[in-house]
């Protein structure tokens, strides 16, 4: 057993009672009990991670590695803890061959690996195409591809907006059945039906989500087509490509 990772969730579950975060699991039966697996989510907000690996522990406390953006393994708060609890770094833009590899080896060894498709918070907050880096980790392992949503985690902490950690929030989180493939199939195509996957979760979350917007003010986390003032899918996908451009200028410029 991971001491911090241990520590890491006793300290999660008591901010989740003290704040009355009503944090609601659907389909962790669908995480395989033993062995390897990828769980592959939309990504909403900065605590995906914790939500996610909390519905993962429904199924017999199994725990979960991320693979996260290097920034955050650079932090001098963040990064000790998430090399403490072997999550995996990976290189936005760069080279992804280290952080495969890790990923291919976390596998073998049995244990789970959580991974967010669209890279990086979609402020649309309607999943996106993504990458195949999911479905090709799960089909060059062999092992289960789990698709799942997550909903509201957004609304405590998400990109562009400050830490709102409002008492009685909810969150919801959703697992779906394995995604089927074929040994020498094309991940591509996998992929696809993964996003498939996650599109409809999230908006069976987003439609049946318990809560509602105080006011005009407070639609930001509600996506457009639902009325909500969330940027449009083409606005948000806009904002992405700038940021990525930007990373690149400063990766070119040594910064």
């Amino acid at each position: 057993m991971n001491p911090v990772y241990a520590t890491a969730t006793a300290a999660s579950l008591t901010a989740f009672k003290t704040l009355r975060w009503d944090v609601r699991v659907s389909g962790s039966q669908h995480i395989p009990a033993t062995g390897g697996g990828v769980i592959a989510t939309n990504h909403v907000g900065y605590l995906d991670f914790v939500f996610c690996g909390y519905g993962a522990r429904e199924q017999g406390g199994r725990r979960v590695r991320f693979v996260a953006k290097r920034e955050v393994f650079d932090n001098r708060f963040a990064g000790p803890l998430m090399r403490a609890m072997r999550h995996i770094p990976v290189d936005r833009g760069g080279n992804t061959a280290v952080a495969m590899r890790d990923v291919a080896a976390a596998l073998a060894d049995g244990d789970l690996v959580g991974m967010f498709p669209e890279g990086t918070i979609n402020r649309s907050f309607v999943p996106q195409e993504g990458r195949p880096g999911a479905a090709r980790m799960a089909v060059d392992a062999g092992v289960p591809l789990i698709p799942g949503a997550i909903w509201g985690s957004q609304r405590i902490f998400s990109k562009g907006r400050k830490l709102q950690a409002a008492r009685g929030t909810a969150v919801m989180v959703a697992f779906g059945p394995p995604i089927s493939y074929q040994p020498d199939e094309d991940p591509k195509a996998v992929h696809e039906r993964l996003m498939a996957s996650i599109r409809t979760q999230t908006d069976e979350l987003q439609r049946s989500y318990p809560q509602r917007p105080a006011d005009e003010a407070d639609a930001w986390w509600l996506p457009a087509h639902l009325g909500g003032g969330a940027p449009s899918p083409e606005q948000a996908a806009a904002w992405a490509r700038e940021e990525a451009a930007e990373r690149r200028r400063r990766r070119a410029e040594g910064g």
